[in-house]
């Protein structure tokens, strides 16, 4: 059986020193990584943990967790207005299967290289599946995305569809029917998400607030409610549906989907007033695939309404416990 540092050699450490990556002074294979941050920029890092049968299936393709793994990160990253650096990766395994981490680490740097991101560290162990990545970017100060930011009379806008990661799993686990076209394009969904990072980097000049929408509209869009001292309230019949969720003719699933189902890595992101018609131009231009959900409001909780009228939700968001 290999050993830990082969193993690190073989998958990642290689791999990795093909593609030197501007500002690694010194990458995979030390104690620590020596990083040099891009002059007058801040860093903005963050940390997720993805578990087996809990994030993703356990007898799902590697490549396909991989880039899961990395995109739902990077997500964090689109969040905060950051341009990808580098991450690490921890990687807990019940077996050293070089089939399943040959797999894996060809998703893994085949997303890398696409948002442009480089892998300098990390670790491995033995138990239950479990990968944890750390994302690193970054910001210019006064372009940072930040969730406190929001005021009354600001217009709540998300970027594309919501709903599509909670009937992905509905699809994967086969409790839904939907149309072959409409699986296929599920799955991608669920599997390879995408970090909305253009959209961030065109929206925040003009955004007051921000995030990403991982754990559903009103769990996460409460996050802005509590960290602007506001409440919002959204607008049910203006949720942009994919034609997948359209198809199904059944508006009680398909909007607890987009306001709580969570998982699908959309920008949620508020603006005022006086910069609505920068936005507005940018999403008449093709720019930008954005709709207006709401209103930031005075109080401190978020409300949905379905024309005018108030409409229950019987459940507000994923929990992680």
């Amino acid at each position: 059986m290999p050993s830990e540092f082969q193993l690190i050699q073989q998958f990642f450490q290689r791999e990795q020193a093909e593609q030197p990556a501007e500002g690694v002074l010194l990458g995979i294979g030390d104690d620590c990584a020596l990083l040099q941050i891009p002059a007058g920029k801040q860093l903005a890092v963050s940390v997720d943990t993805l578990v087996a049968d809990v994030h993703f299936p356990a007898d799902a393709e590697p490549e396909l967790i991989a880039e899961r793994a990395l995109r739902t990160n990077l997500s964090d990253l689109a969040a905060m207005g950051a341009e990808p650096l580098w991450f690490t990766l921890a990687l807990t395994l019940p077996e050293a299967s070089e089939d399943w981490l040959r797999s894996f680490s060809r998703g893994l740097f085949k997303c890398a290289r696409e948002y442009g991101i480089a892998l300098v560290g990390g670790d491995t162990t033995s138990g239950p599946l479990s990968i944890t990545i750390q994302v690193m970017g970054a910001t210019l100060p006064q372009q940072t995305l930040r969730r406190d930011g929001a005021n009354i009379g600001d217009f709540v806008l998300v970027t594309h569809y919501l709903g599509d990661g909670a009937a992905a799993l509905a699809a994967i686990q086969n409790t839904q029917a939907f149309t072959d076209e409409h699986k296929a394009y599920l799955h991608e969904r669920f599997y390879r998400p995408i970090p909305r990072l253009r959209e961030s980097a065109l929206i925040r000049e003009f955004a007051s607030s921000a995030l990403d929408i991982s754990d559903g509209l009103v769990a996460d869009l409460q996050h802005i409610c509590d960290a602007s001292d506001l409440a919002a309230v959204i607008d049910v019949e203006n949720l942009p549906l994919s034609p997948a969720l359209t198809s199904l003719n059944n508006d009680a699933q398909t909007y607890q989907w987009a306001l709580s189902g969570g998982d699908d890595y959309e920008l949620c992101f508020t603006v005022s007033p006086e910069k609505m018609a920068d936005i507005a131009m940018l999403i008449a231009q093709g720019k930008l695939q954005a709709t207006v959900v709401g209103e930031m409001i005075a109080g401190n909780k978020v409300i949905c309404e379905y024309e005018g009228q108030p409409f229950a939700l019987p459940q507000t968001g994923y929990q992680h416990f």
